[in-house]
């Protein structure tokens, strides 16, 4: 039992992924008119399943977390500051904040790494997010996409299998958490797509209301499968025999149709006019 002062480690492993979440129905496909209302005339992202088995949404502390590599959603002086940030050096310990006195900060959408010292990952990636711009927001988004992109680039560098990621500028800095939600998930599938060597992306949410929007979103960028629709041509057994099979009439109702021969009509003929003459001398 661990100690009271003492929390509880997570491991990447016993997180579920997107494709256990499909599979026990706590996520949702898309319909095709969600797909339109989210993307318009953009074309869709194609189900693949070995992606859906590679990424996680959980909602927990980050710095409980054993994974490769976690993110930290940092200031530019990279020294520490509230929120998340606050969070992981006040856990990591005072040799964190010595190592990041000697990177001389970030710029906004820069990252740089460390090692995690008291944390049970391995490394820490201290990535600047944007302070969102309601004037600039194409600015602001460019600097995000820069915050997840480098973050993978660093993991795939250090050979880091797992990686956990706190939810960039959606705190103080004011990015609204719907917009950075699409930043994050487009960027790790773009990257995903092209990389096998990381094993395993977690979106750490703090929120219930965060996590609603996480798993609101995954089916844009992570879609499942369809479910094969239903044979229509699948007819009941019954139904479909007594639609095919043939009429069964008693043998007193069957009639042979016998065509008549050119003899038999001859005589016929002959009969008639026998009767018609008879008839006459009458």
């Amino acid at each position: 039992m661990p100690s009271p002062n003492k929390k509880e480690i997570t491991d990447v492993g016993d997180i579920p992924t997107l494709h256990d979440l499909y599979a026990s129905k706590e996520l949702t496909p898309l319909s095709e008119a969600e797909l339109i209302d989210e993307m318009g005339d953009a074309e869709g992202y194609a189900a693949d399943e070995s992606l859906n088995k590679r990424v996680s949404i959980w909602r927990g502390d980050i710095t409980v977390l054993k994974a490769s590599m976690i993110v930290n959603a940092a200031n530019s002086s990279l020294l520490g500051g509230g929120g998340v940030d606050g969070a992981i050096h006040r856990a990591a310990g005072d040799e964190l904040y010595e190592e990041c006195k000697t990177l001389g900060g970030a710029e906004t959408g820069e990252t740089k790494v460390t090692g995690a010292y008291d944390l049970p990952s391995t490394f820490i990636a201290h990535t600047v997010g944007p302070i969102y711009s309601t004037r600039n927001p194409g600015q602001s988004q460019d600097q995000l996409e820069s915050c997840y992109r480098t973050s993978l680039e660093h993991c795939q560098e250090k050979k880091a299998e797992t990686i956990g990621f706190s939810s960039i500028s959606t705190g103080i800095y004011g990015y609204p958490i719907g917009d950075a939600t699409h930043v994050a998930l487009e960027q790790t599938r773009i990257f995903l797509e092209k990389d096998d060597s990381i094993k395993r992306v977690i979106y750490v949410v703090f929120s219930a209301k965060d996590e609603r929007v996480y798993r609101s979103l995954a089916p844009i960028y992570f879609p499942t499968p369809a479910a094969p629709a239903a044979d229509s041509a699948a007819e009941p057994a019954v139904d479909a025999a007594a639609e095919t099979a043939p009429e069964t009439r008693t043998e007193s109702q069957v009639q042979p149709q016998v065509e008549p021969t050119p003899e038999a009509e001859t005589r016929e003929e002959k009969r008639s006019a026998a009767e018609t003459i008879s008839e006459a001398k009458a």
